[in-house]
């Protein structure tokens, strides 16, 4: 089913605002990691890790969950069809392992916003991570950056379930 003019503009410009929004938090969320990993002054460090937690839950996460969806809504209610055009099906296929990847990285950062939280120094064992947040925040960011390139210029190709309806995708 098409949607309307208006609806498609409203369901796109939510689809480009939470996308660009998820870039935006995690190219923050970067620097925030980038920061913990660097710094020396302890109250920063305490300081990056509990609002990397809270950057986390009230803006990536529900961001991503946002993109996704009107992604999903998008696809479905116009011409470009989810699994008509290779550049839609790889914006999709990338979103679909992102967000769980995003989900299932919550954890060790909810523990290392804990430990910031705490009086007693950060353990040891969770001093990995602080170079593991800046390399998945960094790999996020690629990942972002691929698919909105992929918006933009929307390499040509049709799937095995495309087929040419003579006057090309609504654009």
């Amino acid at each position: 089913m098409t949607m309307t003019p208006s609806a498609r503009k409203v369901v796109l410009t939510a689809h480009i605002t939470s996308s660009v929004g998820w870039l935006g938090a995690v190219l923050g969320f970067l620097a925030l990691a980038l920061t913990g990993l660097a710094s020396r002054d302890e109250h920063v460090v305490r300081g990056v890790y509990v609002s990397m937690n809270v950057m986390t839950w009230w803006a990536i996460v529900p961001l991503s969950l946002l993109s996704f969806a009107t992604g999903l809504v998008a696809s479905l209610g116009t011409l470009w069809g989810l699994a008509r055009h290779y550049w839609v099906l790889v914006k999709f296929g990338l979103t679909v392992v992102a967000t769980p990847l995003l989900i299932l990285h919550t954890r060790p950062i909810g523990w290392m916003a804990r430990a910031a939280l705490s009086t007693e120094p950060i353990a040891p064992e969770l001093m990995h991570l602080r170079a593991q947040f800046v390399f998945d925040a960094a790999a996020a960011t690629v990942v972002l950056l691929v698919a909105t390139v992929l918006s933009v210029y929307k390499p040509r190709g049709l799937t095995t379930f495309g087929s040419d309806d003579g006057g090309g995708a609504t654009r």
